[in-house]
């Protein structure tokens, strides 16, 4: 069910957001409210304790600018299954 919500934001974001809504054809109710569930959504993934192991190699790799994750992966599933 949907209710309606008053802000109090500034007049010049609240034009640019709007200009930025009509850009992606979606409302501005849209991008705030999938806006809030991704904040949610985050706070639930700080959640979920990792173990001793896993922190501490937390930030140990640094990868490249350029490196592109989906592009290693394609290619390591390829050179297994083909």
């Amino acid at each position: 069910m949907n209710t309606k919500l008053t802000l109090t934001i500034e007049q010049e974001l609240i034009q640019k957001a709007k200009e930025y809504a009509k850009q992606k054809n979606r409302s501005l109710s849209d991008i705030v409210e999938n806006y809030l569930k991704m904040l949610i959504k985050e706070e639930k993934k700080e959640l979920i304790k990792l173990s001793p192991v896993v922190m501490s190699l937390q930030g140990s790799f640094k990868a490249p600018k350029d490196f592109d994750y989906k592009a290693e992966l394609r290619n390591r599933l390829e050179e297994k299954y083909l």
